[in-house]
């Protein structure tokens, strides 16, 4: 069907989306609060504050689910089908041991997910997402 190289075309697009969403669930929570100490009053509009607690949500319920993220079994695929090694782990377990040469159990990911997800739910707490920005004047 397609060529090898046009799957590791495809798994490398789908690295980089998902280095981005994991850029948009940790830089989020960071966004909150430096931006609620700095006054950025954007970090607190709804959309925002609604697709973060979304995303981080969800990987909290994969993980607690003991499921892989959908992107990490999409990308492994298409490395398979490029002829490449799949992961044999979650992105983030993948990456952690391959660029912190670091292993952990499962259970460490997930209890490492839950506490950022009642991070950010107390973020949610105490920097209130609003509807509409205050104007600056």
């Amino acid at each position: 069907m397609y060529r090898p190289d046009t799957y590791r075309l495809l798994a490398d697009a789908t690295l980089l989306l998902h280095f981005a969403v994991v850029v948009f669930v940790v830089g989020g929570l960071i966004l909150v609060l430096l931006g609620n100490r700095l006054r950025w009053r954007w970090v607190n509009a709804l959309l925002f504050r609604v697709a973060h607690l979304v995303a981080v949500g969800v990987v909290v319920v994969q993980a607690w689910l003991g499921e892989l993220c959908p992107l990490t079994v999409l990308e492994s695929w298409l490395r398979e089908q490029a002829g490449e090694a799949p992961y044999t782990a979650s992105f983030i377990e993948h990456w952690v041991q391959r660029v912190l040469y670091y292993e952990a159990p499962l259970w460490v990911f997930t209890l490492l997910y839950s506490v950022f997800g009642l991070l950010v739910a107390a973020a949610w707490w105490y920097f209130p997402p609003v509807r509409k920005a205050p104007r600056v004047e």
